[in-house]
C-alpha cells in the first residue's frame, strides 16, 4: 500500500516558535520558552531543518509554491498577496489524484480568486474540502453573514449557536492587540480544523480503507488576531517572554535597513504601542502556538489509534513567519528571519531512528514539499519544478544541498534575499538598500555589514548571484535593465495611519 500523507500547515508561524528548533542564537529565544510537545515529538521521530525558508513571505504566493513546487514568479507571476495559479502548473492534489490517492483539504487554502455564492470553489484538484478563510470570503460576498456555504467554519458556528462570535472581540486580521477568543476552546477555529481533519480521516478509513490519502490540515493561526481561547491566553507571562530582536523602540536598529520598516510602523499606528503591549502580544502569540500544538496532538493521537501512523508521512510547516516586534515591526513581507524563516519538520516511515531531534543544516524551502512527497511515495511528478526532492537529505545528513536560496516579495516595493550557508544578502529596490548579515553568527541580523569595506566583495558576489537568478528564472521586473531596480521612497504605500488596513470585520 502506498504511504499516506498528512500535510499540516500554519500561518505566521516563526521557525523559532517551535521548541525543537531552539539553539543558542538570540533569534531562537522564543523556542526556549514556548511549549510544543507534539511538534517536538515529530522532530524526535523525524527530521527538523535549521535553515528552512519561504520563497515569498506572504500567504497567497507561499501557498501557491506549496501547491506547485515552483517559485511564485513562475506559478502565479505575482509577488504580492494575490495571483491565481496558472493552469499549466503541476498541482499537489492533481498529482496525487492521478496516482490513486483520495485528496482532502481542511481549513485555509487561500487559493484566489475566491468563488462567489453558488459557484464551484477553486480547489486546484482537492476532491473534498471544508474551508475556513478567516472570514475573507464572507467579507467579500456576504458581510452580514446571512448566507451559508461560503466558509464551512462559519456554518459550523451557526449550527452550534456561536454565529458571529469569532470576531466579537472586534480585533482584526491585521490588528496586533492581544485578546482572548470569545469562543470556547472546543469551538475555536484551530480546534475545528483538527476535529474536521479527524472526521475526514475516520470517514476515509471506513469508506476507502485500501486507498491512500493525502490530507492538507491547514491551520489559520497564529496569524493575528492573537486570540487564543482561555486558558491559553494566560499561559505565558508577558514579563518572561523574550523581547523582540533589535528592540521595539530602537530607532538606531532601523538605520540602513529596509525603509518599509518605518513606513509600516507609522501606517499601522504601532508607534503608539508600548513595549509592554508588544510583550503581551508576543505572550498571546505563544499561547496560540501552544493551542495549535495541542490540536496537532489530537490528530497525531488519532493516527496512532487508527494504526495508520506507521504508513503515513507527516509534514509540518508554515507559509511564513511574523516579526512580532523585531526591529519595530509585526507581520511579514520582509526578509528577516522572523518573517522569512519557517519550521520544516518531516516524519516518514523508516526515515530515521533514535529519540533525539534529527536536525539538518541544508538550505530548503516550501518548493521542496511537492517533489519530496513524490520521492517518498514513488509518485511520478512528471515534470521538473524549482523544488528539490529532499528524500536523500532526510535519510542522510551529509547529502549536499543547494548553494543558495532566494526569496522575493512585493510588486510595488520589490525585495529579495539570497541566503547561503554563510551569508544573508537582502535587497530592497526603494533607494536600492543592500544589507548583509553573517549567518554564522548567533546574533548576525543585529549587525548590517553591507557598508563595511571588508565585505565589499561578498556583497558584490551575492548581488550578482541575485541578478543571475532573476535572469535564469524570468524575473525581469527586478532587473529591468540587467541591473537591480532602484525606485524612490515615494513609491511606498502612504505612511498615514488608516483603520481600513487593520482587517476589522463582523465575522
Amino acid at each position: 500500500m502506498s504511504k499516506n500523507i498528512l500535510l499540516i500547515t500554519a500561518d505566521h508561524m516563526r521557525h523559532d516558535a517551535i521548541a525543537c528548533n531552539a539553539d543558542g542564537a538570540p533569534s531562537s529565544a522564543l523556542a526556549r520558552v514556548i511549549r510544543t510537545p507534539n511538534l517536538d515529538r515529530l522532530a524526535r521521530e523525524g527530521v527538523t531543518f535549521r535553515n528552512s525558508f519561504t520563497p515569498n513571505p506572504i500567504c497567497v504566493p507561499a501557498r501557491a509554491t506549496i501547491t506547485t513546487g515552483n517559485h511564485p514568479i513562475k506559478c502565479t507571476g505575482v509577488k504580492d498577496n494575490g495571483g491565481r495559479i496558472y493552469d499549466d502548473q503541476a498541482k499537489l492534489a492533481e498529482v496525487f489524484n492521478g496516482a490513486g490517492y483520495a485528496t482532502y483539504s481542511i481549513g485555509k487554502l487561500h487559493y484566489v480568486p475566491y468563488s462567489p455564492p453558488e459557484e464551484p470553489r477553486l480547489l486546484h484538484g482537492f476532491q473534498y474540502c471544508e474551508l475556513y478563510e478567516s472570514g475573507r470570503i464572507i467579507a467579500h460576498f456576504d458581510p452580514n453573514c446571512e448566507m451559508e456555504g461560503l466558509e464551512d467554519y462559519h456554518d459550523y458556528l451557526k449550527a452550534v449557536g456561536w454565529s458571529g462570535y469569532s470576531r466579537a472581540h472586534a480585533v482584526g486580521n491585521n490588528d496586533i492587540h492581544p485578546v482572548a477568543s470569545p469562543l470556547p476552546a472546543e469551538h475555536h477555529e484551530e480546534a475545528w480544523v483538527a476535529s474536521r481533519s479527524i472526521a475526514a480521516l475516520e470517514r476515509h478509513r471506513q469508506e476507502k480503507p485500501s486507498q491512500p490519502f493525502l490530507i492538507w490540515a491547514s491551520f489559520a493561526k497564529p496569524h493575528s488576531p492573537y486570540d487564543p481561547p482561555r486558558p491559553y491566553d494566560a499561559m505565558y507571562d508577558p514579563r518572561h517572554i523574550p523581547e523582540p530582536l533589535g528592540g521595539w523602540d530602537n530607532e538606531d536598529a532601523l538605520k540602513g535597513r529596509d525603509p518599509e520598516l518605518i513606513v509600516r510602523r507609522r501606517r499601522y499606528g504601532w508607534e503608539r504601542y508600548s513595549p509592554q503591549g508588544v510583550q503581551l502580544s508576543r505572550a498571546h502569540y505563544a499561547g496560540m502556538v501552544s493551542f495549535q500544538d495541542a490540536q496537532i496532538g489530537r490528530i497525531m493521537e488519532w493516527l496512532d489509534g487508527s494504526g495508520l501512523a506507521d504508513d503515513t508521512i507527516v509534514v509540518y510547516t508554515s507559509d511564513h513567519g511574523d516579526l512580532l516586534g523585531d526591529f519595530g515591526r509585526f507581520f511579514k513581507t520582509c526578509m528577516y528571519d522572523g518573517s522569512v524563516k519557517v519550521p520544516f519538520i518531516w516524519r516518514a516511515p523508516g526515515l530515521v531512528a533514535g529519540n533525539d531531534p534529527h536536525r539538518r543544516d541544508q538550505l530548503v524551502g516550501l518548493e521542496d514539499i511537492l517533489p519530496t512527497l513524490c520521492g517518498l511515495t514513488g509518485v511520478n511528478l512528471g515534470r521538473d519544478v524549482d523544488g528539490v526532492d529532499l528524500t536523500p537529505t532526510l535519510r542522510d545528513a551529509t547529502t549536499p544541498s543547494r548553494q543558495f536560496y532566494v526569496s522575493e516579495t512585493g510588486d510595488s516595493c520589490q525585495k529579495a534575499m539570497v541566503r547561503t550557508a554563510d551569508w544573508k544578502y537582502l535587497y530592497c529596490e526603494v533607494d536600492g538598500v543592500e544589507e548583509l548579515y553573517d549567518a554564522r553568527e548567533p546574533d548576525g541580523e543585529l549587525r548590517n555589514l553591507a557598508d563595511n569595506p571588508a565585505y565589499v566583495s561578498v556583497v558584490s558576489q551575492l548581488r550578482e548571484t541575485l541578478i543571475q537568478w532573476c535572469k535564469d528564472n524570468g524575473d525581469a521586473r527586478l532587473i529591468p535593465d540587467g541591473k537591480l531596480s532602484v525606485t524612490q521612497a515615494d513609491t511606498l504605500p502612504p505612511a498615514e495611519f488608516s483603520v481600513n488596513i487593520l482587517g476589522w470585520r463582523r465575522v
